[in-house]
């Protein structure tokens, strides 16, 4: 488990050297960004404010949003600026968030048909108990925190959605040992209220090796689940001793 960024944030153009996954190439940029591009496009599945849902994308950027942020169009802001960045806008999938990236904690590990990274950002100022009654807004705002995880590997359709479960779960476990709390009920939070997840997986590798299901019993699962929940963590953890 790493912070890459933390300790460099005053640089222009810091790389991350992933050591298991040679393909990808991860840099925070202009200290506005993180920026994960693959040599080849992946299967993507995200709850992105850009290029969302499921796509072929060869570029993820989780962006930092200025003060400035125009919240009335966030999928046009983003469409300009990756147009300013210079990324493809069919391939591209596009995080937004309020957190600061220079926090950013990444673990890495290799297992038995996949090589794995997890990114996480994360601040806690909206933080929030799903299932309970609260205020709730029609508009549009950034995203707080957001988990980005990239697999080398194969794994079918049903097996991703299966894996935002688990990333889900464990984040809210994360926050919950963190002592995380929704300020309206004083519960503990199971997220907050603009989070986001982005699942990238090359679909590379034998066949036989295709993972069918990613819960918190399966090999993949709770390897996506510990990495998420020490990232998450210690991205929260940085941040409070920051605030």
């Amino acid at each position: 488990m790493a912070q890459p960024f933390r300790e460099h944030g005053d640089k222009k153009s810091i790389p991350y050297r992933s050591a298991l996954l040679t393909d990808w190439q991860i840099r925070f940029e202009d200290k506005d960004r993180i920026v994960f591009r693959a040599g080849k496009p992946a299967d993507v599945l995200s709850s992105a404010v850009y290029g969302g849902g499921w796509r072929k994308a060869d570029h993820l950027v989780n962006w930092k949003v200025p003060l400035s942020f125009d919240c009335t169009d966030p999928v046009a802001m983003m469409q300009r600026q990756l147009n300013v960045w210079g990324y493809p806008e069919q391939s591209t999938s596009g995080l937004q968030t309020a957190a600061h990236l220079t926090h950013a904690s990444v673990a890495e590990e290799q297992g038995d048909g996949y090589k794995l990274l997890v990114c996480s950002t994360a601040g806690t100022s909206n933080a929030a108990r799903a299932g309970q009654p609260r205020t709730t807004f029609a508009a549009y705002r950034a995203g707080t925190i957001n988990i980005v995880v990239i697999m080398e590997g194969r794994m079918a359709a049903s097996a991703m959605v299966n894996a935002v479960i688990t990333i889900s779960e464990a984040k809210a476990a994360a926050l919950q040992d963190a002592g995380i709390v929704d300020t309206e009920n004083g519960l503990s939070a199971t997220g907050t209220t603009t989070d986001a997840v982005a699942l990238a997986v090359t679909q590379t590798g034998p066949e036989e090796l295709e993972h069918r299901y990613a819960g918190a019993a399966t090999a993949i699962g709770n390897a996506i689940g510990r990495l998420v929940y020490l990232t998450v963590s210690e991205a929260v953890r940085t941040q409070k001793e920051d605030a």
